[in-house]
């Protein structure tokens, strides 16, 4: 049992499915559950992704509650096309992983997260890599959690590159910009792990290799899964040298903040028509004698690209 505990807030995809593998792997953190949410895929098939590759890897032990359905200013959310060919339909690269045997809690992903930081307080690690609605809907009905919760370390914005989805909005961020500026603005302690260094974290097919290797079921759908994100940054010319390491290096820099280099700032998200979705930092705060958001700007892709691949081949030799 670690001291640390850890919450994901996935749109279970193929990157979010590589942050799960991360999480179980590290041995200086328990995995306490998993959150869904919306945006690569509906949460519903969030949810039951999570529960698959959870089964998958041997941790049936760990809950997956369901989010938001959708924004904090919308009544639905449909997936974007562009979502499904990265992702694929289903969400993990069009691979067919039984039906988990544990079902999705019943009780709501915002309650077990509230529960969790008043249990776990300062050791608790909330990492989500989706959308900040579920995150916002927690501190909207209980805003101690705040100053309980002891890091969030989130895969979303853009501050030094453009954004993936226009220029200005990264697409976690573009989800619900007005969920992540009350986020920002909050007292919660934040880390940043936005394109700026997750797009220099690339995974080739040299390494699914690796993995297809082991001859494990794991190893195996791991390795498919992941392929097919690969070619589909190639086919969509988003980069033909690898697939970024969007979620995990997330949930590596909540562990181990030495991966990446960092500013502080007070940050805000906008979310008028003209920059719409754009994480930047914010000027009327500038001079404020604290900061609670640290920026990642920087990565040390060659250690953390090791430890990515110690850990998730460890895991899989196992399953």
């Amino acid at each position: 049992m670690a001291t640390k505990k850890m919450i994901l807030d996935l749109d279970t995809g193929v990157d979010d499915a590589l942050a799960i593998a991360y999480a179980l792997a590290a041995p200086d953190v328990d995995l306490i559950g998993i959150v869904s949410s919306y945006g690569n895929c509906l949460v519903e098939q969030s949810g039951e992704n999570s529960l698959k590759l959870l089964e998958l890897l041997g941790a049936t032990d760990v809950p997956v509650f369901l989010g938001a359905s959708h924004s904090s200013t919308t009544d639905h959310f449909d997936v974007m096309q562009v979502s499904k060919d990265i992702h694929g339909n289903n969400g993990i690269g069009e691979v067919a992983l039984p039906k988990a045997k544990r079902p999705i809690e019943t009780q709501s992903g915002i309650d077990f997260l509230i529960e969790a930081a008043h249990k776990y307080a300062d050791n608790l690690i909330f990492v989500p890599t989706g959308p900040m609605t579920n995150l916002d809907a927690a501190l909207a009905k209980d805003p101690a959690i705040a100053d309980l919760i002891g890091n969030v370390t989130f895969m979303g914005g853009a501050l030094t590159v453009e954004g993936n989805v226009t220029s200005d909005a990264e697409a976690n961020i573009n989800q619900d910009p007005e969920a992540a500026d009350r986020v920002m603005r909050s007292h919660l302690k934040i880390t940043m792990v936005g394109l700026d260094v997750t797009l220099r974290t690339l995974l080739t097919k040299a390494e699914t290799q690796v993995w297809r290797n082991l001859g494990t079921d794991a190893g195996k759908n791991y390795a498919d899964i992941t392929d097919f994100y690969i070619d589909a940054y190639y086919n969509l010319d988003i980069d033909k040298n690898g697939c970024a390491l969007h979620d995990p290096l997330a949930v590596g820099v909540a562990l181990d903040p030495s991966f990446v280099q960092t500013i502080d700032l007070n940050m805000k998200v906008t979310y008028d028509e003209s920059n719409y979705g754009r994480t930047v930092g914010d000027k009327d705060r500038l001079n404020d004698p604290t900061t609670n958001v640290k920026v990642a700007v920087n990565v040390d892709k060659q250690r953390y690209l090791d430890t990515f691949m110690n850990y998730l081949t460890q895991l899989f030799k196992q399953h």
